[in-house]
């Protein structure tokens, strides 16, 4: 199953399901976390209404979102600029960073331009949504507390992020500020993909600037899962994503997003997450 939230005609979110081109109304007026802790329940359908002529939404907000790093390729790129190698507590450890569910955005919105920041970059990322709760989870059965999976455009403003990262307390503004997180375009089961051989792509302006398959990531689902749930209850509506695929950010080719570039993230069996950057809004204000 492929859910989706879309606007109504007053723009109130509604729950659906992609069948072929066309979004089935669920008969659930509210967000799709709720409709996770519900147990995805069907009500009385509302209608049928081609993809074109809805909007849709991000799938959902999420209740937390955690970002990890989890592909090899994307630090070993990322690092060689900068001489370092990779730390070797990252091949024990996976590690996250915590994100601002309220920055969320979804397909086909402008991505807003920072106005603090000359180098806006993309990243591309699958992303795995909480259905069952569950504290402690083992790896072997972390996959059965998943609802579903998603694409994640986890932009960073990466001139900002560069002044930030020596203090040592992670990513600040260069990834905090409305609209800097897209998902999209559906949250699909886990019956659909197997999210360790899930092919991902990005292109900008329909010209293919990388990808990697999830069967290269170092640390799987499972492990994120297992290490996020040690003494905590992760519940339904959290979001993990993988960290940023071989090939999926601007940074790893020292080319960057222009306004009015298109974006294109592809994952098969989920789908395209489309979206267009916008303006830059006024001058930036001096750096302190």
């Amino acid at each position: 199953m492929r859910y989706v939230t879309y606007a109504d005609a007053s723009g109130a979110p509604r729950v659906g399901h992609l069948d072929g081109d066309q979004v089935v109304d669920l008969g659930f007026d509210g967000d799709m976390v709720a409709f996770i802790e519900q147990g995805a329940p069907r009500g009385r359908t509302s209608g049928v209404w081609p993809v074109g002529e809805v909007r849709l939404l991000a799938p959902l907000r999420p209740r937390t979102i955690r970002d990890f790093l989890t592909f090899e390729g994307h630090l070993k790129n990322a690092f060689a600029g900068l001489g370092k190698a990779i730390p070797a507590e990252w091949y024990e450890v996976p590690a996250y960073y915590k994100g601002l569910p309220d920055t969320v955005i979804g397909p086909e919105a402008e991505i807003p331009w920072p106005s603090y920041a000359d180098k806006l970059d993309h990243e591309l990322e699958l992303a795995a949504v909480i259905g069952t709760p569950g504290r402690d989870i083992a790896a072997a059965d972390a996959l059965d507390h998943v609802f579903g999976y998603t694409i994640w455009n986890d932009l960073s403003a990466r001139d900002t992020q560069v002044r930030e990262l020596p203090v040592g307390m992670g990513p600040c503004k260069a990834k905090d500020w409305d609209g800097s997180n897209v998902l999209g375009p559906c949250l699909v089961t886990p019956d659909e993909i197997d999210p360790n051989d899930v092919e991902l792509t990005v292109r900008v302006n329909g010209e293919r600037w990388g990808g990697d398959t999830t069967a290269a990531m170092h640390h799987t689902f499972a492990d994120m899962i297992a290490y996020a749930s040690q003494d905590l209850t992760l519940r339904a509506g959290e979001l993990l994503g993988s960290g940023t695929a071989t090939g999926g950010s601007g940074l790893e080719l020292d080319r960057w997003l222009q306004p009015g570039d298109v974006v294109e993230m592809e994952a098969a069996g989920v789908g395209v997450l489309r979206n267009r950057v916008g303006n830059r809004v006024g001058p930036r204000p001096a750096r302190p």
